[in-house]
């Protein structure tokens, strides 16, 4: 099953059906994802000068004016740019200027890219599930209701602490993750979408970057 990344506001990636017909159309393999990419404006060029620091900043997913206060406004305003939901800054574009919109024409087929996201957040999960914990559920007798306990974390006079790193329960997941070399496969400049060999981080909806 091929599941939609909408990254970029653009709602037609929603509908199963429109997903169905361009998978049907692009011959995509079961290990693609369809990544929707762009188009993406150039919202601010940092220096060292003014800022500190070398970086580009990029913004997607238009948004209306009145969801946007009036500090934004301004900054997008100079950049001549549309009200954008997301800003992401890079280290080094090359040829580029305040105003510029970027599109898949970053992209060749055959390229290798790292894909950043915001992982599934899977709220407080026990050892069992976070850490893969086998449990006792296969014992005979001598355990009562500590089947996906952790057990021991620590004696209690000496050292009387817990160590950093214990593997325990806890949040699970929402947490940032890249994943590297990801092969783009195929490019459908006309939708807005690239097509890459594996899987990417994060729910459907949600925000990724992609990296050369």
């Amino acid at each position: 099953m091929h599941r939609a990344k909408k990254a970029l506001g653009q709602n037609f990636l929603t509908d199963g059906r429109v997903v169905g017909k361009i998978t049907a159309a692009a011959e995509i393999d079961n290990d693609d994802t369809i990544l929707e990419v762009g188009p993406c404006t150039v919202t601010q060029i940092k220096n060292e000068e003014v800022d500190g620091y070398n970086a580009v900043q990029i913004g997607f997913d238009e948004q209306k004016d009145h969801r946007v206060n009036k500090s934004l406004k301004g900054h997008f305003n100079k950049a001549k740019s549309p009200m954008l939901k997301k800003l992401v800054e890079f280290n080094s574009f090359e040829d580029i200027n305040l105003g510029d919109t970027l599109t898949t024409e970053l992209f060749e087929e055959g390229d290798y890219v790292e894909v950043v996201g915001t992982s599934k957040g899977k709220g407080f999960q026990g050892v069992v599930k976070r850490h893969g914990f086998k449990g006792v559920n296969d014992a005979t007798h001598g355990q009562h209701n500590r089947q996906r306990h952790p057990g021991s974390i620590g004696a209690a006079s000496y050292p009387a602490r817990v160590f950093k790193g214990m593997r325990m329960g806890g949040q699970m997941g929402n947490a940032r993750v890249k994943i590297e070399n990801l092969q783009v496969v195929k490019i459908m400049a006309d939708r807005n979408l690239i097509l890459v060999n594996g899987s990417v981080p994060g729910a459907n909806n949600s925000y990724i970057t992609i990296e050369k």
